[in-house]
């Protein structure tokens, strides 16, 4: 896969990275069910063959359990084929799975010493600031300036390489630069998602700020295999349930605007995942995507959007009745 520059670091990655939510396993309110530690290993292994150069995780995924197994992951691989790694620090758990966020330096620390540990690794690439609230529009401990002069510490004690941030919006944003540089802000986009079009994605061009999205597929809705039925058969404590874009009214456009990518997938001869990924990927704005990955097979589904091609009548179709990009 060729790469691209994240923002103003010194980091190029390629389009798709490898996305470490699920592979957690089932955690209270947050999980997506039981997980094969040998088929998570294979996905990430799958991945790295075919060209993917990072991987993206954070400790609150299966409460540490998706850092360890990158961390196992990069104990069997030799120097060369080492992958960039990108984590998160903010949210903690208690004994209860219950989660808090803490942008105090402190807390931070422990946080990235913790990933450190788990990584098995002396230095991570890219740190982010997982969210600045949450749940959303939430009192938090600490600022985002804070955080990001902590940020700041640990990358001149060569503990992290670049700064990041998550779920940020333009104001935040603005608070964390006036701090410190950003390497790269990581937001949810997808067809279905739009928000960040018109202000986010535009403000990151301007201050070269790298944008790695995640859910391209919007939790599985746009990758082909989504059915009415299938969402109806999801358990009972599967978080995608009580997301409104997997109930009515959404839903019923949604499965349509699904219906669409698969016609103009089939038309390319490849799979819906494929396009819905491709979809995000032909802005300028976007440096790479996150996918989700909890089988080897997967990666084959999607590693062709890196390079898929969508013309003006592919996305004329996909976009019918959507607002178009500015």
């Amino acid at each position: 896969m060729n790469k691209r520059k994240l923002g103003k670091s010194d980091l190029h990655i390629t389009p798709l990275g490898v996305g470490t939510w699920a592979i957690g396993g089932p955690i209270k309110n947050w999980g997506r069910g039981p997980q094969s530690d040998q088929d998570s290993l294979a996905a990430m292994e799958r991945a790295l063959d075919m060209g993917i150069n990072w991987i993206d995780t954070a400790p609150v995924y299966g409460i540490g359990h998706s850092e360890e197994l990158v961390g196992t992951l990069l104990k069997r691989l030799p120097g060369a084929k080492r992958p960039l790694i990108f984590t998160k620090g903010g949210i903690r758990w208690d004994k209860d799975e219950n989660y808090t966020l803490s942008l105090k330096e402190p807390s931070l620390r422990n946080d990235l010493e913790d990933s450190l540990r788990r990584l098995g690794v002396e230095t991570i690439d890219l740190y982010q600031i997982h969210t600045p609230s949450y749940p959303r529009r939430s009192p938090y401990k600490g600022g985002i300036e804070e955080a990001i002069a902590a940020l700041s510490r640990f990358r001149a004690e060569g503990k992290i390489r670049e700064i990041g941030v998550s779920n940020f919006d333009v104001p935040q944003i603005e608070a964390a630069l006036s701090v410190a540089e950003i390497a790269c802000l990581q937001p949810q986009y997808s067809l279905i998602q739009r928000e960040i079009e018109q202000v986010i994605l535009p403000f990151c061009v301007r201050q070269k700020i790298g944008v790695i999205v995640y859910s391209p597929m919007n939790s599985g809705l746009l990758s082909g295999t989504a059915s009415r039925e299938k969402i109806a058969s999801l358990p009972a404590d599967d978080p995608r349930r009580r997301q409104p874009d997997f109930q009515e009214p959404k839903l019923s456009v949604n499965l349509e605007l699904a219906e669409r990518v698969k016609r103009v997938a089939a038309r390319h001869g490849c799979t819906a995942a494929e396009i819905a990924v491709a979809w995000t990927l032909r802005a300028n704005s976007v440096t790479g995507a996150i996918v989700g990955l909890r089988k080897p097979e997967q990666v084959d589904e999607v590693a062709g959007a890196s390079n898929r091609i969508l013309g003006d009548g592919d996305l004329a179709e996909i976009e019918h009745g959507l607002a178009r990009v500015a």
